[in-house]
């Protein structure tokens, strides 16, 4: 089985090119990164609906699956228009809604819909405020010491488990480490971003559009009729299992 992988600022997802279908625990297996191919995550394109041009079903390394990513979706597109010959501009159905995808070069911008935020809600000794981007997030506006176990117990607070981010406002910029349910730190988070970018927006903390400053680097959401977020895709390579390791966890041919 083949998969192709490209990262979005560190965020690293394997595109599933195999005509089978995924399971959680090959999921599991494929990115395990001592035993496995390694990865953040796996795109798997699937049949699309609502008139979408194409369909992703986005799957976490612990097996469980993600209602909408802003990073796999962007790969995503960078798969399809570089190696697939799609057209530069396209829609995609995800489980979270429909969204559009406009790629230059390795840059692209994806309208992840608009926001719904509430709170703040207090969580595990936290406020966190609450947004829904088409995936939950939990927003805190902190970065304790001990913020990677702090993440954890907002995740599983609640009911599905939640993103969370931990932010800082300094010189006009969002700094923000992520805690990505179902992943644990992850480098850079997509949807993340737009999570944040909405909360510091409709708090009157930064303009439109907002930098989100994260480990990996900076990734750009200006809030229009939608959430618009832009940033790079770096491609790595096609990625070839052995037939062998692919049986023994459970894939079929």
């Amino acid at each position: 089985m083949r998969f192709w992988r490209a990262h979005g600022l560190g965020n690293d997802y394997l595109v599933f090119e195999g005509g089978s279908r995924l399971n959680p625990a090959l999921v599991r297996a494929v990115c395990d990164r001592h035993r496995g191919v390694g990865s953040d995550g796996v795109l798997e394109p699937v049949h699309p609906h609502a008139g979408a041009d194409f369909g992703l079903r986005i799957h976490n390394p612990d097996g469980s699956e993600a209602e909408k990513s802003g990073n796999g979706l962007r790969i995503f597109a960078h798969w399809q228009v570089h190696q697939r010959g799609a057209p530069r501009r396209f829609t995609v159905w995800t489980p979270g809604g429909v969204v559009r995808c406009a790629v230059e070069g390795d840059t692209v911008r994806v309208g992840m819909g608009p926001a719904r935020m509430w709170g703040p809600e207090r969580r595990c000794g936290h406020d966190a405020w609450r947004v829904d981007v088409g995936n939950p997030h939990a927003v805190i506006f902190s970065q304790p010491e001990e913020w990677r176990a702090v993440g954890a117990a907002v995740e599983a607070s609640v009911e599905g488990r939640t993103n969370v981010q931990f932010v800082e406002v300094r010189d006009g910029v969002a700094h923000a480490r992520i805690w990505e349910r179902g992943a644990g730190e992850t480098l850079s988070s997509g949807s993340s971003a737009c999570a944040v970018a909405s909360v510091c927006v409709a708090r009157g903390l930064l303009p439109s559009p907002v930098t989100v400053r994260m480990e990996g680097g900076d990734l750009t959401v200006s809030i229009e009729d939608e959430l618009v977020l832009v940033g790079p895709v770096e491609a790595v390579g096609r990625i070839d299992v052995h037939p062998a390791w692919w049986a023994a966890h459970g894939g079929l041919p």
